[in-house]
């Protein structure tokens, strides 16, 4: 029976991870399967891998207002 060696098996798999791209969900640019973001677009390609999203200033004024309303009433 013929033994085979470790040195059989080097080139097994290897054409796989130099391809594996697949198209930017926004600007249809291929990108790397792992990529976090699209260095094309700029675009997160997952929501978990985006950074928080800052509230608007309106809704932050606002709160300040009925506080400061609530803190004028109660004083």
């Amino acid at each position: 029976m013929p033994r085979i060696s470790d040195d059989d098996f080097d080139d097994v798999g290897d054409d796989d991870d130099e391809s594996a791209t697949v198209p930017c969900p926004y600007c249809r640019a291929e990108i790397h399967e792992d990529s976090v973001r699209c260095p094309r677009c700029g675009a997160y390609i997952s929501d978990e891998d985006s950074p928080p999203a800052r509230k608007p200033w309106w809704i932050i004024a606002g709160i300040l207002a009925c506080l400061y309303a609530v803190y004028r009433w109660v004083f």
